[in-house]
């Protein structure tokens, strides 16, 4: 019998138990009673340590334990030396993968549940506590404030994702460690529930992750990840957004390409038999550039792409905007460069026949982000076929496949019956769906959600826990106005909320097909779906 269930624990708390003994790639963390004054708790709401606590966000379960980095690049050198690093930044942003990639843990600043940091970390199964209004990052200086204690490079701290605590010094930590039981009672669960449970997975790592723990296909892979694989990419992404003409673009185009499809390829060999639902790149292109104030940036982009400095720094400022979230992105780049949308397809179609080729099962269907409007949709549905069809004919072959979108616009949901004419799958994205019906920023909730759960004005971070009355409004009558249009309309979630035990069973009542988490909530979603037929 599984130890949740024969100890009689409460659901919430048994999950919670479940995530803190399948925790991410550091380990569980010891706690030695009365320790000395070096292994002071400073984090989550409740604990207290210095300065009378912190509070922090427990973005991604794990612990861990390393010497303070406050670079990417350090983050990666360090590791490449065998040492185990916390990297600290104000918060992340994509350029940071690989050094969050090699850190034991990351901690920030700034940012929530939905950050860049919390997302990628709990993708990655690492530990990360975001949000950490307490704490002071000085990069210039590579020294943190941390309540009243300032920890410079190469100190050691301890974190705990799962609580949200941040722990001045060295902390032992156990490994993680899964019951035997808890494969059996896993299999009971998958017996019961009806609703697909899938992962977010962008590369071939991340899909064995999700497959090992249950994942019944990939529900997000998101592409823009793949571009910062390595020096090579983010040069020629870099190059294609500085590029003064298309035909510049495609050259710079033609050089992501292979690394594109190979990602794919990977990801669909791991996946062999079940379905990838690939996104387009979404994040505006802003976020491709270099760090740094605006002279920097410009050194560098010269040095990378050969663009003299006036060209330069004029299309920095024309990347430049006010609220870039609601900007230049998603399915606008896709409209605005089609030979962006072109590359992409063509990659997603070659790797497929080739795995297909291989004798590799291959259902890949390809998302458009960010669409509002039936006609945006549309358009990038015919530039999709007409690169599908160019390839099947230049490489004698065709595979099946699905085109759909995400709805993470509340005007998607409004006129989802029209969008379904044109989708053959809804795929909600109930992070930015909730941002805009809120009209929350994700990345500066932090600094008064606390405040209106503290006062009753919220019940739950709505990041986190999926606002059934308004949210979940709009994915009811999606989903029904959808599926009028398009009886056969696959309908599923990606958002964080994906794995969130509640928000899943609210899916699963309203009739979704599926949802779709980080691979390491994979099996609390399961269990979660399994409990609202029992």
């Amino acid at each position: 019998m599984w130890p949740f269930v024969a100890e009689g624990v409460p659901l919430r708390q048994g999950q919670e138990r479940g995530q803190q003994e399948h925790e991410g790639a550091a380990g569980r963390q010891g706690r030695e009673p009365g320790g000395d004054g070096e292994h002071r708790a400073v984090g989550a709401a409740g604990v207290h340590g210095v300065d009378g606590g912190v509070p922090a966000v427990p973005a991604s379960p794990g612990a861990a334990v390393g010497q303070v980095v406050f670079t990417a690049e350090d983050a990666e050198t360090w590791h490449s030396q065998g040492k185990s690093v916390i990297l600290v930044r104000a918060e992340t942003s994509p350029e940071d993968v690989g050094g969050m990639h090699a850190a034991a843990g990351i901690l920030t600043e700034r940012g929530g549940m939905t950050s860049h940091a919390a997302v990628v970390a709990r993708g990655w199964g690492k530990c990360c506590v975001s949000g950490c209004s307490g704490i002071r990052v000085n990069d210039a200086e590579k020294v943190v404030k941390i309540g009243g204690n300032v920890l410079r490079e190469g100190e050691w701290l301890s974190l705990n994702g799962s609580t949200g605590e941040v722990i001045l010094g060295k902390q032992p930590l156990s490994p993680p460690a899964l019951s035997g039981d808890l494969g059996t009672f896993m299999s009971w669960v998958d017996d019961v529930r009806k609703l697909k449970v899938l992962a977010n997975a962008d590369t071939p790592e991340d899909a064995l992750a999700a497959r090992n723990n249950g994942a019944e296909g990939i529900g997000l892979c998101r592409t823009e990840h793949m571009f910062f694989a390595s020096d090579e990419r983010i040069k020629a992404v870099r190059q294609m957004i500085m590029a003064p003409t298309v035909e510049l673009r495609q050259q710079a185009l033609d050089r992501l390409l292979p690394y594109q499809r190979s990602d794919f390829e990977g990801i669909f060999r791991a996946m062999d038999g079940l379905s990838v639902t690939i996104r387009l790149l979404d994040p505006p292109l802003h976020e491709f550039l270099p760090e740094g104030n605006v002279e920097e940036i410009v050194r560098e982009l010269c040095s990378e792409t050969g663009a003299n400095q006036e060209d330069a720094l004029a299309r920095i400022e024309k990347l430049s905007e006010v609220n870039p979230m609601l900007g230049f992105r998603g399915c606008r780049l896709g409209i605005s460069y089609p030979e962006l949308t072109e590359m992409q397809a063509r990659a997603i179609f070659e790797a497929a026949i080739a795995m297909t080729n291989q004798g590799v099962q291959v259902f890949p269907e390809i998302m458009v982000p960010l669409v509002g409007t039936p006609q945006e949709l549309g358009h990038q549905v015919a530039l999709i076929r007409q690169v599908a069809n160019k390839v099947f004919t230049s490489m004698g072959k065709t595979i099946g496949y699905k085109i759909g979108t995400m709805i993470e616009i509340p005007r998607a949901a409004l006129v989802a019956d029209e969008i379904a004419e044109q989708a053959e799958f809804f795929s909600f994205g109930t992070n930015d769906l909730t941002q805009m019906t809120f009209g929350y920023s994700r990345d500066d909730v932090g600094k008064f959600i606390p405040i209106y759960l503290a006062q009753g004005i919220l019940q739950h971070d709505p990041f986190e826990v999926l606002d059934q009355r308004g949210v979940g409004e709009l994915v009811k009558l999606a989903t029904e106005r959808g599926r009028k249009a398009r009886p056969n309309l696959k309908v599923g979630i990606c958002g964080e909320h994906g794995g969130e035990p509640s928000s899943v069973a609210f899916f699963a009542k309203t009739g979704l097909d599926y949802v779709s988490c980080s691979p390491f909530r994979v099996p609390i979603a399961r269990l979660a779906a399994a409990q609202v037929l029992v």
